[in-house]
């Protein structure tokens, strides 16, 4: 399953006026309608439409289209229409006529005195008939096309951000695998400060102190040790090798994980701020650094994903 991004831009056109098998013919006024279709990223799936007037009526067929498609992004659509002009006259069908002529009767029929219908009043008439219809199919069938543009769009986008983030996981593993030879050398450096102190209290012992050897080296001996403990950062290392190899096997497995990935990304911060709590090296808090800037860059493309 793939990974989709929140981010992209589709459009599409169709012209109300293209000849059908029941219309063979091409209107002489036909409408031209162009339908862009736009996301950003968005905790929830919000929706803005700005439509004409005549087809405010589609709203809740393009929210059904949508929603189909898309389950997170602020996704704006846009449509628009363009009358074309065309200088022949439109050919009249037998449908339109009968139904003009049924018109005509009736409103003679009330109104006796009311005139019949010129030649050019009966072609505009036909120019115009079905109009409407043809403008909301044209504009269902471009947003169909939109909104499949779009989630094309979203999904190529998608795997670059997989590229970038597998990229960056790649930094953080080798990161850590330069941090964890620095311990076992900081706790070795402290311990040689301790065996330091612990000669000379030895030597002020044996100028006529209180304090026996073997007290002097039990208590070195504890300070080396809380200090290993205190500076021990291998369940750091270790939680933050498990985060990526979880955040690795979501985006192979793909499809909507934006949510879940948000939530590693902080757990993968809190190891981060942990191990440079910890550091006493300044190897140790460069790396703890560049591991925060790497994950910053992470939660700012998780920030897109759906």
């Amino acid at each position: 399953m793939s990974v989709y991004s929140m981010t992209g831009f589709a459009h599409a056109s169709q012209h109300a006026g293209d000849a059908t098998e029941d219309s063979p013919a091409k209107t002489a006024a036909a409408s031209a309608v162009t339908v862009e279709a736009r996301s950003v990223n968005s905790r929830f799936l919000d929706l803005a439409f700005r439509l004409p007037d005549e087809l405010r009526g589609l709203e809740p067929a393009l929210r059904e289209l949508i929603g189909a498609r898309f389950k997170r992004g602020k996704i704006e659509l846009r449509i628009a229409t363009q009358r074309e002009t065309d200088s022949a006259w439109p050919q009249p069908q037998p449908d339109q006529l009968n139904r003009l002529s049924r018109l005509e009767s009736t409103v003679q029929g009330w109104l006796p005195q009311a005139r019949s219908l010129s030649v050019n009043e009966a072609l505009n008439w036909c120019r115009q008939g079905g109009a409407a219809e043809r403008l909301d199919e044209a504009a269902l069938a471009a947003a169909r096309e939109a909104i499949a543009g779009l989630h094309e769009a979203r999904e190529r986008e998608g795997a670059r951000l997989v590229d970038i983030l597998m990229e960056r996981i790649g930094r953080l593993r080798d990161l850590a695998v330069q941090a964890a030879p620095l311990i076992p050398a900081v706790v070795q450096r402290q311990q040689q400060r301790f065996l330091e102190r612990w000669n000379e209290a030895l030597a002020n012992a044996g100028a006529g102190g209180s304090v026996t050897a073997e007290a002097l080296r039990d208590r070195a001996l504890n300070e080396a040790a809380a200090y290993a403990l205190r500076i021990d950062v291998a369940e750091e290392l270790a939680r933050l090798n498990a985060h990526l190899d979880e955040i690795t096997r979501l985006l192979k497995a793909g499809g909507e994980l934006g949510k879940r990935l948000d939530f590693l990304i902080q757990e993968l911060h809190r190891e981060a701020n942990t191990l440079g709590s910890k550091s006493s090296a300044l190897d140790l808090t460069n790396i703890s650094v560049e591991m925060k800037v790497a994950i910053e860059q992470m939660r700012e493309q998780v920030q897109n994903i759906e």
